[in-house]
């Protein structure tokens, strides 16, 4: 592509100054001078071809800012820092952050204080136990087994039928009048369209997507991370915010 970039600027200059040879009775021009600078073109292309373009930049950052970070939480209130993960417990990336890198968040930054985890719900259209299975959570929540109803959803997120949540929920010996009677109802549904709006407001698209920034009264002023990334992009934006934070 480079090569093609340069013949073409060379095509250009020489076409220039061939024109002008062409002309070189009316500019004064013999035909040895058009030679010579000839030659000089093709020791600028020479060059040109020789250099490497730098390269780019990294990509910035797309920052957001949220100020309700209402939700269910575990970690310090006070920790400097906080994540907010949009989730949906029917999809399979929200799961692979679950299951193979939240444990290692938990175990370096929220078991020591340093972050605050906050999950919000973004059940998305296409998937049609999403939504029930928001409300089966919040559900249990009721019955303080938010975290648990939570985690067996989302490991099961490829099979979350109306009995796999009622099985869920009996495994957790939760009592089945009062969490069916929530689980069939509209209730928390005010709350869950809250969190998708607060979602949509800062570009949340898909999940999971995340919010990670400073914590402070006024709310979280961070960045977004988008989909199930690996432990180590998120310990290199935590490690750095710390860094700042010093």
């Amino acid at each position: 592509m480079r090569s093609v970039r340069f013949a073409s600027v060379w095509m250009v200059i020489a076409g220039l100054l061939l024109g002008a040879c062409g002309n070189a009775k009316a500019q004064g021009v013999t035909a040895q001078q058009a030679e010579e600078m000839l030659k000089e073109l093709r020791a600028i292309r020479q060059a040109l071809e020789r250099v490497t373009p730098p390269a780019p930049g990294p990509a910035k950052d797309q920052t957001a800012k949220l100020t309700n970070l209402g939700g269910y939480a575990i970690g310090r209130a006070d920790a400097p820092l906080t994540l907010v993960e949009f989730t949906d417990l029917q999809c399979q990336f929200c799961n692979r952050f679950s299951t193979q890198v939240f444990a290692q968040i938990k175990s370096a930054y929220i078991d020591t204080g340093k972050v605050r985890f906050v999950t919000r719900d973004f059940p998305l259209d296409f998937h049609a136990f999403a939504l029930p299975a928001a409300r089966a959570a919040r559900c249990a929540g009721e019955q303080n087994r938010f975290w648990e109803m939570r985690d067996a959803l989302v490991r099961g997120y490829n099979q979350l039928s109306p009995a796999f949540v009622t099985s869920a929920a009996q495994n957790l010996k939760l009592d089945m009048t009062s969490f069916d009677a929530c689980a069939t109802s509209t209730k928390f549904d005010a709350a869950i369209m809250q969190d998708m709006n607060e979602g949509r407001a800062v570009n949340v698209e898909g999940t999971p997507t995340f919010v990670l920034g400073r914590t402070a009264p006024q709310g979280l002023d961070g960045i977004l991370i988008v989909g199930a990334q690996p432990f180590a992009a998120f310990d290199a934006k935590i490690k750095e915010m710390l860094a700042q934070q010093q």
